[in-house]
């Protein structure tokens, strides 16, 4: 029985510590599954996932993909450019057709903040956000608090700086949602110019 209270993944600013938590705690147990001959788990097996892009991306769709493979789900894969929304057909016709397909996950990729959460006006199934806009990138920035505690073994009391476009990355946002929610020092160094408004200094 999970113990994540949570349905959908939108973001990490507003997503409970505890919930956080166990996410984190459970990646670590299938980090594991990496190591073995026949790298795959029952975990998703008899679950449809679909990885539904409106952006071009190789890394992340790969990984989703390969992840979702891994866990034995039922992988679908949408392409806006071979898609009927070349054609004139609305977001949510589109999205509508794919809900008929009794999808249980959706992870969306879209260049709009917030559509990840009006996904969720037209269907049942369980969303997660692989990047929306500028808004957040809530798994990356997960993987990175992932890869911290491995290699430090702690977040609480490090001192992390995140340098660069602030401005204009959605996982840099997550990662200081989530770094500080762990007990980071988080120190934001950018130009003026590429640093947001709401946490300039």
């Amino acid at each position: 029985m999970s113990l994540i209270s949570i349905k959908h993944l939108f973001g990490l600013q507003n997503t409970p510590k505890n919930d956080i938590e166990e996410i984190l705690q459970t990646a670590f147990k299938f980090r594991e599954v990496l190591d073995r001959p026949i790298k795959k788990v029952p975990s998703l097996k008899g679950k449809n996932v679909l990885s539904l892009f409106f952006e071009n991306s190789t890394r992340t769709k790969m990984s989703f993909d390969l992840a979702a493979k891994r866990l034995s789900a039922d992988v679908t894969s949408f392409s806006k450019g071979t898609s009927s929304l070349n054609k004139g057909e609305s977001f949510k016709d589109t999205v509508q057709n794919i809900h008929s397909m009794k999808i249980d996950c959706i992870i969306i990729r879209h260049s709009s903040p917030g559509s990840c959460i009006n996904l969720t006006n037209y269907v049942d199934a369980t969303i997660i956000n692989g990047g929306d806009g500028f808004h957040e990138h809530p798994t990356q920035a997960l993987l990175d608090a992932l890869t911290i505690r491995n290699r430090k073994k702690k977040i609480q009391g490090l001192k992390i700086a995140i340098c660069g476009d602030i401005l204009h990355s959605r996982v840099a946002r997550s990662n200081i949602y989530l770094l500080t929610m762990l007990g980071a020092e988080v120190n934001i160094v950018a130009p003026s110019n590429l640093m947001p408004k709401e946490i300039e200094k």
